[in-house]
């Protein structure tokens, strides 16, 4: 039980880690936040269980192999000692090949399941008529701007130096 634990908790550590460090990871995990919210909070677009849990298993398929890529792109680089290796090279490329194709998939899913113009325009009358939500989806679209360009690291020890200012 203990070995499950372990490795539960290392694999965490990874995902962690390729949040902190993999900005198309962050990307990825923003553009699902926004997809799942306006899912599950709002009832805009008419999706049945089975479209759903094809969105989830897109999701997790790009997720899954954003931390894949991260992986072999550190082994490679790692093996080959930073150099610029011919073979090294078509591993990190094929990588994110992999990544790419499963992103334009997750994009062509979405827009076949989520297509639906009566759903926008249902959004666009909603936000017009509670401004407050609007502005609160504005915010939190430019700190999802600032969490995918600086990162969490970034983020939090801005906080960490201006509470150490504070102290001071």
């Amino acid at each position: 039980m203990k070995n499950l634990i372990k490795s539960f908790g290392y694999a965490f550590s990874g995902i962690a880690y390729c949040i902190n460090k993999e900005r198309n990871l962050r990307i990825h995990l923003c553009f699902l936040v926004y997809m799942f919210g306006f899912l599950t909070i709002h009832d805009f677009f008419k999706v049945s269980r089975t479209q759903f849990a094809i969105l989830i298993t897109v999701s997790a398929l790009v997720i899954a192999l954003e931390l894949v890529n991260t992986g072999i792109e550190k082994a490679v680089d790692l093996a080959a000692d930073e150099k610029i290796l011919p073979f090294a090279k078509i591993a990190k490329d094929a990588a994110a090949g992999a990544v790419l194709i499963a992103a334009i998939g997750a994009v062509a899913v979405g827009l076949v399941i989520l297509y639906q113009p009566a759903a926008f325009a249902a959004m666009a009358e909603y936000y017009k008529a509670h401004i407050p939500e609007l502005i609160l989806l504005i915010v939190t679209v430019l700190f999802s701007f600032v969490f995918v360009f600086a990162g969490p690291s970034k983020i939090f020890s801005l906080f960490r130096k201006n509470k150490e200012q504070k102290n001071d």
